[in-house]
């Protein structure tokens, strides 16, 4: 077997908080990917992306399997599925190497506005696609139009053309992959495994290691405040959570120390569950109910009781790929979920009522039924109402002074409601939006 981690290329200083692979794995297997780059380095998707395909199929050309482990569902997914841009098929970047990084970090530290403005000018149809918020996106998207020539969405419509592609990506990059998705439906078990391998970590010494590392890589960066945990190994679980502590006064007491260092403890919890819970949710909404029919089988394996390693996950696994080799079909069923319709994940939509853009017809749904949406249209109602009543003349005029009275709060009230909508153009509907189709 030869394992590769897509998103473990660091030369790990942190391998504690990194849960890096153990001595024994070592020795069981080849890894690839592992201690390839330093910790200060942005290895992001793209670059995935385009250095492990060529590991993948040189193991394919001398008849090895290759496993994929670790990193994130999101850097597996744009290995299985072929994706057009940053590849190396494509246009290379012009300037490439180290200033495309820096050209994105620099578009980035502008703000969303203007950067949307700008992606306005040269991709007006991406533009529509992206919420005024979301920099990262809005950047990348500008910095492919530099680096290519062409829009982002040119790139898109040319990838939705390709046979096997759907609304998420592009075809599958390779024949019959299989993949396994351990599991528990106890969320509560979960929760206690995620806590009890965080005490691990600090039995092991991860405070040390983090305090180390902070010293030499990371406390210039915050006293010249250039860090923003937002690239590299910085944004990893387990580091930023630390911040207060490591950061904290050498004037400060033991007592704030220890209430510092034990906040950052829950906080690195409570990260954990959430992003354990974030991976669950990606591999329904991303592998289980991705649309079309050019989707890898997804085979569970139930690791509630780990008591019952072999029966329920060693040997249904083994058992699954002999069968899938040999070109036959497993004893064990893959996961079969009732794939939903989904709205346009890229419709524009805008709340008049709320001041708000919505990206997704399912965020906009969401956003219609919530709160605050509720909110606002319960307000909007009650100044059409007092507007209303303030123009009915009633049966009988109130005494002179108190029909001054009257006449001032009415003008208040429809002054109000009128400012209300004067704030949106006449030519809008209060809810309106703006298909994007490829």
């Amino acid at each position: 077997m030869w394992l590769l981690f897509p998103l473990w290329c660091f030369d790990l200083r942190l391998t504690i908080m990194a849960f890096s692979v153990t001595a024994c794995v070592h020795r069981l297997f080849r890894i690839h990917m592992l201690s390839l780059l330093s910790d200060l380095v942005d290895w992001v998707v793209v670059d995935n992306k385009n250095k492990i395909p060529s590991l993948i199929y040189d193991m394919h050309s001398r008849n090895k399997l290759p496993i994929i482990v670790g990193g994130t569902n999101y850097y597996i997914e744009s290995l299985l599925w072929r994706v057009l841009i940053g590849t190396a098929e494509n246009n290379e970047p012009k300037d490439g190497g180290d200033g495309t990084l820096n050209r994105k970090l620099e578009l980035e530290k502008l703000g969303g506005a203007e950067l949307h403005k700008r992606l306005m000018k040269v991709d007006p149809k991406m533009a529509a696609m992206l919420h005024p918020n979301d920099k990262r996106k809005i950047a990348r998207s500008l910095q492919i139009h530099e680096e290519t020539g062409l829009p982002h969405s040119h790139w898109l419509e040319e990838q939705k053309g390709l046979e096997g592609s759907d609304e998420l990506g592009g075809p599958l990059r390779y024949p019959d992959p299989c993949i396994f998705w351990l599991h528990t439906d106890k969320d509560a078990l979960l929760d206690t495994r995620l806590d009890a391998r965080v005490d691990e970590m600090l039995s092991a010494g991860l405070i040390e290691e983090l305090r180390d590392f902070h010293v030499r890589f990371n406390q210039q960066k915050v006293q010249d405040g250039s860090q923003d945990y937002q690239h590299g190994i910085f944004q990893s679980i387990g580091f930023k959570e630390f911040h207060d502590y490591l950061t904290a006064p050498e004037s400060s007491t033991q007592h704030e120390k220890d209430m510092l260092r034990d906040k950052g403890i829950e906080a690195l919890k409570i990260a954990t569950r959430r992003y354990a819970r974030k991976q669950n949710k990606w591999v329904r909404n991303r592998f289980l109910k991705r649309p079309g029919h050019n989707v890898p089988a997804v085979y569970g394996l139930n690791v509630t009781d780990l008591s019952k390693w072999e029966e329920t996950v060693l040997n249904p696994a083994l058992q699954i790929l002999d069968s899938l080799s040999k070109g036959e079909e497993p004893a064990v069923a893959p996961i079969r979920v009732q794939r939903e319709e989904r709205g346009n994940k890229r419709t524009h939509h805008t709340c008049d009522l709320c001041d708000k853009v919505i990206i997704g017809d399912m965020n906009w749904t969401a956003h219609l039924n919530s709160k605050k949406h509720h909110f606002h249209v319960r307000k909007k109602r009650k100044l059409d109402s007092a507007c209303e009543r303030s123009q009915d003349p009633g049966p009988a005029a109130p005494p002179a002074s108190a029909a001054e009275t009257v006449e001032s709060l009415s003008k208040d009230a429809c002054a109000a409601a009128a400012s209300q909508e004067a704030s949106q153009e006449d030519s809008r509907t209060a809810h309106k939006n703006v298909p994007v189709t490829f």
